[in-house]
């Protein structure tokens, strides 16, 4: 630790990094390790599983990559640590840090996916990398051919693992999982843990410690969530209104299926919208293309589908338009942490059309919050309870058959009748006995 005046300050040499790859996080601008790095670097490297619970942008990535790196052996010519990721983009980026730390220590790293030539891979990987990074699927693959051996792997990573059970690759993450080492560390890294994430912990991980970085809200207290209640037809023209006036550094919009993310990215072009799109049915060639513009702020909107909701750490994300609203809350608190990362603010502006606020009310328990409501034209949704008109003095509000007074009478005494109960009392006696003059007639009339 580092003494700052009477305070001391945490950095990863003391957490236990060594020196040469704390220099280099230094280089880079990384000085002080985030909470979740705090509370799991230490545990990993002592060699204990971990379950860690942290919200998107908070720097788990090196919370599991540094710990790896510390304990591989550079002399062991064999795959070592496994990380599996639910989606490509997430494993790139992955990879892309671990072969900016790798070459510190000597050790190589190979990233497997989907969407990449095979014989580069199978290439690559006769040189038994120390370090692998891929999705469930082309692991798999690779573990079937008998061109990955995972038998000796000693440490591995579930990063999403949250995720994974959402995309439907529980089943093939077991498998891996049964062929790697007895004896190996597992680390579970998501930000939230249901159920079935837990079960698999209790099958396949040994008294794992349970880290959890908490914040005062279940989503980033740095993200400005508003709601927009829209007709379907009204969308589009919203969604253009908002980017001109908005005017987002990077914003990315996320869509339900590839064909609406497709139709949806041709449109916002159609009306000079620098977009582009971001889906399953793309080439891996042009998944890369679009991931490179959109990071270099080269392209300005990124209209995507759920596969850009998890693990993506890009600089500069100012706004998120949930143009299509998730249908459940973990997504919800993905999509929405694409901005506000690292302690930076943001905005996310969901859609919502009037059939589906049952989505809305659900997501809002799930995240204990209320969130503003606007109408399309702009104007403020103000939900509250329904004011009535002052009765005249004298008259009163009916009862329920129980005797008590009337809801309306209640809510009336609460202050929307301020204005009557403040005139001088003479004003009122006259006001009452004007109004016993008239007949029962009018006295009905002017009741309703």
């Amino acid at each position: 630790m580092e003494k700052k005046g009477a305070f001391m300050t945490i950095n990863f040499s003391s957490l236990g990094i060594r020196p040469e790859l704390n220099e280099y996080l230094k280089q880079t601008g990384i000085v002080e390790p985030t909470p979740i790095q705090i509370q799991a670097i230490p545990v990993l490297l002592t060699g204990k599983d971990v379950m860690a619970q942290a919200q998107t942008g908070t720097g788990k990535t090196l919370a599991f990559l540094l710990p790896i790196l510390e304990n591989i052996k550079t002399a062991g010519s064999y795959t070592q640590a496994l990380i599996i990721t639910p989606t490509r983009e997430l494993a790139a980026q992955i990879t892309s840090e671990a072969q900016k730390l790798a070459p510190i220590i000597g050790i190589e790293v190979l990233s497997v996916y989907g969407g990449q030539a095979l014989d580069p891979q199978l290439k690559k990987l006769k040189g038994h990398p120390q370090l692998v990074i891929g999705t469930p699927g082309r692991i798999l693959d690779h573990m079937r051919r008998k061109t990955l051996d995972v038998a000796r792997v000693t440490k591995l990573v579930l990063d999403e693992a949250d995720q994974m059970l959402h995309m439907g690759f529980l089943d093939e993450v077991e498998e891996i999982i049964r062929q790697t080492s007895s004896k190996r560390q597992t680390m579970l890294f998501s930000a939230t843990m249901p159920p079935k994430i837990r079960s698999l912990s209790t099958r396949y991980m040994e008294k794992p410690a349970d880290v959890r970085i908490k914040t005062q809200n279940v989503t980033l207290d740095e993200i400005k969530q508003t709601i927009v209640e829209t007709p379907e037809l009204g969308k589009l023209d919203k969604l253009c209104r908002m980017i001109e006036e908005y005017q987002p550094y990077l914003a990315i919009v996320f869509c339900h299926t590839k064909q609406r993310a497709s139709e949806l990215t041709a449109a916002l072009v159609q009306r000079g919208v620098n977009a582009d799109e971001l889906h399953g049915d793309l080439s891996q060639a042009k998944r890369t293309q679009v991931m490179r513009r959109f990071s270099s702020a080269k392209l300005q909107v990124l209209v995507a589908t759920d596969i850009a909701a998890r693990g993506l750490d890009i600089e500069g994300i100012t706004h998120v338009f949930n143009y299509d609203i998730p249908h459940d809350v973990e997504s919800y608190i993905h999509r929405i942490g694409r901005t506000g990362r690292a302690g930076e603010t943001g905005m996310a502006i969901t859609f919502v059309v009037p059939e589906e606020r049952t989505y809305l009310r659900m997501i809002e328990q799930g995240i204990r919050s209320t969130l503003e409501k606007y109408t399309a034209s702009g104007k403020k949704v103000i939900k509250n309870a329904p004011k009535e008109s002052p009765l005249p003095a004298g008259e009163s509000r009916p009862k329920t058959a129980a005797g008590k007074p009337n809801e309306k009478k209640r809510l009336n005494h609460g202050g929307s009748n301020l204005r009557s109960r403040r005139k001088p009392k003479e004003e009122k006696a006259a006001a009452g006995a004007a109004f016993k003059k008239q007949g029962p007639a009018k006295r009905r009339t002017a009741k309703r």
